[in-house]
């Protein structure tokens, strides 16, 4: 009689637990949000990154949770897209920060500055140093919480229609480069260009630019650079790395119930490493292309390199003196540089530099 007893009270406290569980299932919010970016489908691995991400969501929300990708221009402009989520005219933006250094150029130390970190560094910046913490407190006045989703790596310094030897041969040239980058070659005196990427071609081919940065070999190919500047420079300094973002309205953010706020951590983050996989593995093959297009690869020289280098310091040391934002974050940013140097030296450093002299 105890034993059924036991077993009647076991079933039902089983039955009332299942019941007490299904509406939890039953009742998760169905949302469906909205994605602009910054790029269109030509940029291969931004694209590869969007589409991965927004692809997990759903499935990892089993399709109750869905968020539709919109490029570059087909809800606004490519530029527009940090108002858009500030604003919530959409949920969230795919886009590298530094776009928006006009606002305030601490937005650069969230994607990367002239000789900054490369990717890994990058990256252990933001999951394992204080990035994250520091540049989501920046974001708070701007009403958007930020997900890194991307980076290209190093990207290469740029397509010249003549050589660059000395840097006198930098002084008056006219280069497509924006952001910080374009104020150090000011500072150098070159006549920095902001122009979009869809018209750099024609702009070389005619003489209006004299060079001009892009990306690196992967979506410099699909521009044909090589045949109106065949000069093809390295390394792009100005951008050891760049990370792309996932930038998130606050108060939606703040809305999605907790499972759905952990589907856009992990979601991102395999967007994340998805882009850069992208470059790294199809960049070497487009390289191979472009030289046997007639690019010709040239090494930026010492002189040229420690000049940009002294400048961007001075840069640097100019904004931290008149924006309190950038001064918090680089501070910060400026003593990991310091100490990833100094372990990159040792370990992946002298590595690569062995590596690069074996014939394999």
């Amino acid at each position: 009689m105890q034993r059924r007893t036991f077993i009647k009270r076991a079933g039902l406290g089983i039955a009332s637990a299942a019941v007490i569980g299904a509406p939890a299932v039953q009742a998760q919010t169905t949302l469906r949000w909205r994605m602009a970016t910054s790029y269109s489908t030509s940029l291969l691995a931004h694209h590869t990154a969007a589409e991965k991400f927004t692809k997990l969501v759903s499935e990892m929300s089993g399709g109750k949770f869905t968020i539709s990708l919109h490029h570059a221009g087909e809800l606004m402009p490519a530029f527009g897209v940090l108002d858009g989520v500030q604003n919530g005219t959409v949920e969230c933006c795919f886009t590298a920060p530094y776009y928006f250094v006009g606002k305030d150029e601490t937005f650069a130390l969230g994607s990367g500055i002239p000789f900054g970190l490369n990717s890994r560094q990058m990256t252990a910046w933001m999951f394992r140093g204080n990035g994250l913490k520091l540049m989501r407190e920046f974001y708070k006045k701007y009403n958007i919480i930020n997900f890194p989703m991307g980076n290209t790596g190093t990207q290469m310094g740029g397509w010249f229609r003549k050589e660059i030897e000395t840097l006198d041969d930098i002084k008056g040239l006219k280069i497509r480069i924006p952001g910080l980058a374009g104020e150090v070659f000011q500072r150098l005196g070159a006549v920095p260009q902001q122009i979009p990427g869809s018209d750099i071609y024609t702009s070389l081919e005619k003489g209006t630019i004299d060079a001009a940065e892009w990306v690196g070999p992967l979506d410099d190919m699909k521009l044909g650079l090589n045949k109106v500047a065949p000069h093809y420079y390295y390394p792009g300094w100005w951008e050891g790395s760049a990370q792309v973002d996932l930038f998130v309205n606050t108060s939606a953010f703040e809305q999605l119930p907790d499972e759905y706020k952990a589907i856009i951590e992990a979601a991102s983050a395999v967007g994340h490493i998805t882009m850069q996989s992208v470059y790294d593995a199809e960049n070497p093959d487009a390289l191979k292309q472009l030289v046997a297009g007639g690019a010709k690869l040239h090494r930026f020289s010492k002189p040229i390199m420690d000049a940009s280098f002294k400048e961007s310091m001075g840069l640097f040391d100019d904004i931290s003196a008149k924006n309190q934002n950038w001064k918090k974050v680089y501070d910060d940013f400026k003593k990991f540089r310091a100490d990833q140097n100094l372990w990159f030296k040792f370990a992946e450093g002298s590595f690569d530099q062995y590596m690069h002299t074996q014939k394999l």
